[in-house]
């Protein structure tokens, strides 16, 4: 599994031709406390930089976009119940969406983990 970073601080980790999309913990930290988190249910085509979740939190709403083009094979439903996950486990239980990839070669363009720290800490 490998695992990619946006700039818009989004996180993908691929597993053959599906990836698990979420926010990292700096853009958790960012938004405060997650009051309400809207994802894509399954079926969904959604391209590149697609609006793919809505993230409310005590200080703003927030879009997340898709890292890459593919369909939403399933849409993390327990955060409707619990969104505070995305503030606890932003990188783990707090995942939005996972895709199937229509083009691996998009991940070429995005950061890894080294990269999107050192850009972090650009901000």
């Amino acid at each position: 599994m490998s695992t990619y970073f946006t700039e818009d601080h989004e996180w993908i980790v691929v597993d053959g031709d599906v990836g698990t999309v979420g926010i990292t913990a700096y853009a958790a930290e960012q938004l405060g406390d997650v009051v309400i988190v809207e994802v894509t249910e399954a079926g969904a085509s959604i391209g590149k930089g697609d609006d793919m979740a809505v993230v409310e939190s005590v200080k703003a709403a927030s879009d997340v976009y898709a890292p890459v083009a593919g369909e939403v094979t399933e849409g993390n439903g327990d955060l409707a119940d619990a969104p505070e996950t995305v503030n606890e486990d932003p990188e783990g239980n707090g995942w939005f969406c996972k895709i199937k990839l229509s083009d691996t070669g998009e991940l070429a363009g995005l950061m890894d983990a080294a990269a999107y720290k050192t850009y972090c800490e650009g901000l």
